[in-house]
């Protein structure tokens, strides 16, 4: 089984996809998509606009984190800004807390 979504500005070329597709695969047309790979697709077809949102998303990673109840800040760096030891916490409650996060899995997550 693989998913397949369809979009574009002709209808009449979409059906004819659509139809060329049933004729090969056996397919289920399960309508209009509203969500695809946790990206949100929104609506406007009176001002035919189509926008997108990762706010769902988002917000499991932040619950994933235990980050939900999170301030934001701006973290603003120069480009070239190179980190070193001086950068680390010296509170060693807080390193023993880091220890346990798993950066490459926020890091895949983030990407």
């Amino acid at each position: 089984m693989d998913d397949i979504l369809l979009v574009g500005n002709d209808l009449k070329l979409i059906v004819t996809t659509q139809n060329w597709l049933s004729s090969i695969f056996k397919i289920n047309d399960m309508s209009q998509a509203d969500y695809v790979f946790g990206i949100k697709i929104q609506r406007d077809r009176s001002k035919r606009l189509l926008s997108f949102s990762q706010e769902t998303y988002i917000e499991r990673i932040l619950e994933c984190f235990c980050m939900y109840n999170s301030k934001t800040i701006d973290t603003l760096i120069k480009k070239g800004h190179i980190f070193n030891t001086k950068h680390y916490s010296k509170i060693e409650e807080k390193n023993k807390k880091m220890a346990n996060v798993p950066y490459s899995f926020v890091i895949g997550s983030l990407m």
